[in-house]
């Protein structure tokens, strides 16, 4: 392309987001900052290449400047990612999720930070307090994201891709996302993250970047997430790799520890009321849940507050639930470590490192017949 550099590439993988893009899209050409300092890519995962009903890539060539179509079957977030910034061109790289409406000052944080930090070399956000998707498990589940990074503000152990940045040389010094392990959107951030932070690289959490997530979710969703996608596998991760650097961080501190264990005492409880037919061991279970309430009073009180008492309430069973969640995801990762092993890349990525071949991913594969810049090459 002609144009100078952009001081910030903002990269979104996108998969069947047509229908969303118009306001997340939009959403970010609203930015504060000078639209020259900024370059949009969007990376079309599973482009069906104008065949079917999707328009992701259509839609897209409206608002950005690069998009990036990936036909075949989806490879994932961190494949898409990766494209995306092969073809970047900015000093700093955004990832924005197209499920994530960025607020006009989101952007201009980001650079800001990066100015007035120097020895940072990866920051990220938070979902802010106004979720909008409608129902109490999405608010819920919003709202919680948004008290774990708000409540831990300052340097972090790991990294999160929904609205997180990073210096492109870091980036591609470090071999980018792990597009070989995680093929779906699972923990390719967090082990990314864990990644930076073992070469020595510094990542702050500043949960003054806010964006919006306007995903629904469902209770099936949230369990499925907490427990295939995100649990299991960071379990398995941490039994491979051993502890972050920094020891715990985010929600695996000693309280959310002992949290689990009140809500398994609270399962505990109702299991021996239901087979023995009693109603005394419920005090049990209410015990356990009104124990993890006082625990989480903090997050409570955000969900009062931004949600109201029906959210609050609801809310309840739901945070007894992640607990639960919690613990058999360690559970599983356990067993899945001892019995199946740690992680193993696919055949062809191991043969490549028997030879020696350093550079990660060890097939670097631009895509050059399936990008379209706006401006012309």
């Amino acid at each position: 392309m002609n144009e100078a550099s952009p001081r910030l590439s903002v990269i979104m993988p996108a998969h069947r987001a047509a229908g969303i893009l118009p306001e997340t899209l939009g959403a970010l050409l609203a930015s504060d900052m000078p639209r020259e300092e900024f370059e949009l890519i969007v990376v079309v995962d599973g482009d069906v290449m104008g065949y079917g009903d999707d328009r992701t890539a259509e839609v897209a060539r409206e608002y950005v400047d690069v998009v990036v179509r990936l036909p075949g079957k989806p490879r994932g977030p961190s494949y898409a990612r990766n494209r995306g910034a092969e073809v970047a061109r900015g000093e700093y790289l955004a990832f924005i999720d197209a499920d994530v409406y960025a607020h006009p000052d989101t952007l201009r944080k980001i650079l800001e930070t990066f100015e007035n930090r120097p020895d940072i070399d990866a920051v990220f956000g938070s979902y802010d307090d106004c979720p909008t998707a409608s129902g109490i498990v999405s608010k819920y589940r919003n709202l919680l994201h948004h008290y774990v990074h708000t409540a831990h503000p300052g340097e972090a152990e790991t990294f999160w891709a929904g609205c997180g940045a990073i210096r492109s040389r870091v980036f591609e010094g470090v071999g980018m996302y792990d597009e070989w392990h995680f093929s779906q959107p699972q923990i390719e951030d967090i082990e990314l993250g864990r990644r930076l932070r073992r070469r020595g690289h510094r990542i702050l959490l500043e949960p003054s970047i806010l964006v919006r997530h306007l995903k629904r979710w469902t209770l099936g969703n949230v369990l499925k997430t907490d427990l295939k996608h995100r649990g299991v596998p960071w379990m398995r991760l941490i039994l491979h790799e051993g502890p972050s650097a920094g020891g715990s961080t985010l929600n695996v501190e000693p309280v959310h520890r002992w949290c689990v264990i009140l809500a398994f005492l609270a399962v505990l409880g109702l299991l021996v009321a239901v087979v023995l037919l009693e109603p005394w061991p419920l005090l049990v279970t209410v015990g356990g849940v009104l124990g993890i309430v006082v625990a989480n009073a903090g997050f409570f009180r955000v969900l009062l507050s931004a949600g109201g008492w029906r959210v609050a309430l609801g809310s309840v069973v739901l945070h007894w639930l992640f607990y639960v969640a919690n613990g058999l995801s360690a559970v599983s990762g356990w067993l899945a470590f001892f019995f199946v092993g740690a992680p193993q890349p696919p055949a062809d990525v191991a043969a490549f490192d028997e030879i020696g071949v350093e550079t990660w991913p060890p097939i670097p594969s631009r895509p050059k017949d399936s990008v379209w810049y706006k401006h012309g090459q």
